[in-house]
């Protein structure tokens, strides 16, 4: 074991543009799900470490907010190409610390070059008002401002696409950010931050700091320099957040948990809604929030439906995607993830849940695996169809009318994505204006584009991200009333 530990790679915090480890001296070691094995450390930062990095943010932006937005611009933009020209060996590290099949690992890190690209040419489209005044010879003006220092706090699930979703608004925009990867996966945004120092990014503009989230987390989210605080996590998470923003009115922005309903109308194409639900569903490993997570089709098309898609899921191939590159799925991201998903699935199955497909952990090195998996007969207010399994798991329901289907779908204390499979419009309608989520999708797989607007209700967040609407996220609304002397009215 000594022998392996001093193999370990070790990576080190960014702050103030200076790499470091954490005076503590202690660090986090890093697993690679697919094997179980320890593939790196990381600093443990203290309490103190993440409040000199948030200085250090503080300081920058006074400076950083007086750049031209169209230069602010293009350091997004010379991030985006260097990311490009390093994309292999980001694709590498995120299979490594995520367990990522190899296709979507390339898409995460060049749709990233993208979003950087996207947010990065909003320098000159982001905008203010000019309103009409009550008043004569007076000029009322809407500027929109940098709220300050961000805190970017990431989720083990996107690692490195969420660096962009949080970075790219907040720096265009004219705010510095403070960004916490996961435990799980802190590899690849620490590795980023030397593309950061690359490009020549201002000291202070951009810090990354690992460590535990009661108390690197806590720390930003309690103190006062931090303006607006950006979550992607969980709804315990989420409300955590809110009651340390609460202590100094800082904003915040939560794209938490999602239970995405699917619906299958009788009069769907049933091999493209059996396609689009098990690439959502099987989609990073079943660990994305948007993923489709349980299924109501109509009574007449239920024993055609259930039948298709319990065959697709078991021919779902899974393994080590490092090793592999043409596998459906990789493995979850630990040892807890898998028993929480394997628990869930027992207990279904004790309460009269039919398997149809899949059911089991797998053992495949000592990777966390579990079968893609198909289950039936469950209830509506059971747990496997009320809360997020997030893992490879479709409870799937039957509905005799559509009025049935929509209550069932909005039963729920979740509201992020949805999807409806139909060839009538009517119902496609309906499905738009009825089903209580930020997003629908119709007769396609769940997943965003950058230029819409990736929002959840009710307990899956408050505000959002992506395009102009994530945009106004990191903004602050400055009224500005500019009154002339009545005397020069007429020059």
């Amino acid at each position: 074991m000594a022998q392996n530990a001093v193999a370990l790679k070790h990576y080190q915090m960014y702050i103030n543009g200076e790499f470091k480890d954490s005076n503590s001296g202690n660090t986090i070691t890093v697993i690679n799900p697919a094997t179980g094995e320890p593939i790196s450390t990381v600093p443990s930062a203290t309490r103190e470490e993440t409040r000199e990095a948030i200085d250090a943010a503080y300081e920058a932006e006074k400076s950083w907010k007086k750049v031209p937005a169209a230069t602010r611009g293009q350091y997004l933009h010379d991030v985006a190409n260097e990311v490009r020209r390093q994309k292999d060996h980001l694709i590498e590290m995120l299979q490594e610390e995520q367990g990522k099949i190899k296709s979507l690992a390339t898409t995460e890190i060049l749709f990233s070059a993208d979003y950087f690209d996207y947010m990065g040419s909003a320098a000159r489209t982001y905008e203010g008002e000019i309103l009409q005044s009550d008043n004569k010879n007076e000029n009322i003006m809407i500027a929109k401002q940098p709220i300050g220092v961000a805190a970017g706090i990431l989720p083990w699930n996107f690692p490195f696409f969420l660096i962009a979703r949080k970075m790219g608004p907040a720096l265009v925009t004219g705010n510095t950010i403070v960004m916490k990867p996961s435990s799980d996966t802190p590899n690849l945004a620490l590795e980023f931050a030397k593309i950061c120092e690359k490009v020549g990014i201002p000291k202070g503009v951009v810090n990354i700091v690992s460590g535990p989230g009661s108390v690197v987390g806590d720390e930003l989210t309690r103190n006062k320099k931090v303006g607006i605080i950006s979550l992607t996590g969980s709804v315990a998470s989420g409300k955590r957040i809110m009651e340390g923003a609460a202590t100094h009115m800082a904003k915040v922005s939560l794209e938490l948990g999602g239970k995405a309903p699917a619906i299958v109308c009788k009069d769907a194409d049933i091999d493209l809604a059996v396609q689009s639900i098990i690439d959502s569903r099987v989609d990073n490993n079943g660990q994305l929030c948007n993923n489709c997570e349980r299924v109501y089709v109509q009574e007449d098309v239920a024993d055609e439906f259930i039948k298709k898609l319990s065959k697709k899921m078991s021919e779902v191939t899974v393994g080590d995607p490092m090793k592999d590159e043409n596998i459906g799925m990789g493995p979850l991201i630990n040892q807890a993830a898998l028993d929480k998903v394997a628990g869930m699935v027992d207990r279904a199955v004790k309460a009269g849940g039919k398997i149809t497909a899949g059911g089991h952990k797998l053992n495949i090195a000592n990777g966390f695996y579990y079968e893609p998996t198909v289950i039936t007969n469950v209830k509506q207010d059971s747990e496997i169809v009320q809360d997020e399994i997030f893992g490879p798991v479709l409870p799937v329901l039957t509905f005799k009318t559509l009025d049935d289907a929509i209550e069932m779908a909005n039963d729920s204390d979740f509201g992020l994505t949805s999807s409806i499979f139909t060839e009538n419009l009517d119902n496609a309608m309906r499905a738009a204006n009825e089903l209580e989520d930020g997003e629908t999708y119709i007769n396609r797989f769940n997943f965003e584009a950058m230029n819409g607007s990736h929002s959840g209700w009710k307990e899956s967040g408050i505000g959002g991200d992506d395009g102009r609407h994530g945009i106004e996220e990191y903004l602050n609304t400055h009224v500005i009333y500019l009154q002339g002397h009545p005397e020069k009215a007429n020059g």
